[in-house]
């Protein structure tokens, strides 16, 4: 029992890393382009958006993030992989270093909505709604890798080949320098 204690608390605590502003939506959630269509009647009112980052400019008191909106799913991650509804502004009274904030960041912001700002993109100027940043999330990159370890599921440094074949078996890995449970004497 006490083996199993650890690895749940791991778990358990890596799953609460997650901010509840960002986890839980406000009561009354404003959607993007609710709030573009309107955007003088829902002054103050709490959002909680997210996106890609396009572009950080800091300024002497605060910074401004530009982001590309996409939908949310129900942790509050944005859904990259479904159409873009615009461009928005995050305003934050925090330093946010664009060494950090780099471009193509999946982001969201939990705040209240504060106007907007005209931006110049390209030769157009157009209107962005600005939401005032409570809390921010940055969201981790996760890289698949096609490695597979030494027993039987991938590859074999001393061996090689996937996936192993002996006699009319698929065994896991011969190679005699493998510990654990599937060691060959």
């Amino acid at each position: 029992m006490k083996r199993c204690l650890l690895p749940i608390c791991l778990l358990l605590s890596a799953c609460s890393s997650l901010p509840l502003a960002i986890r839980n939506p406000p009561l009354y959630d404003i959607s993007y382009t609710q709030a573009i269509q309107k955007i003088a009647s829902y002054n103050n009112a709490p959002v909680r958006w997210g996106g890609v980052i396009i572009d950080v400019e800091n300024e002497q008191n605060f910074s401004l993030v530009q982001v590309l909106s996409y939908p949310l799913d129900s942790e509050g991650e944005p859904e990259t992989d479904q159409q873009a509804e615009g461009r928005f502004l995050i305003k934050s009274p925090e330093f946010l270093d664009p060494a950090v904030y780099t471009k193509d960041t999946k982001i969201t912001v939990a705040g209240t909505l504060s106007g907007d700002m005209e931006r110049t993109i390209g030769k157009k100027l157009i209107r962005l709604p600005v939401v005032s940043a409570s809390t921010t999330y940055l969201w981790p990159v996760y890289v698949y890798t096609n490695y597979y370890d030494s027993f039987g599921y991938g590859y074999d440094p001393f061996y090689g080949g996937y996936p192993y074949y002996w006699g009319n078996y698929y065994w896991p890995s011969a190679s005699p320098f493998v510990r654990g449970p599937f060691r060959y004497r």
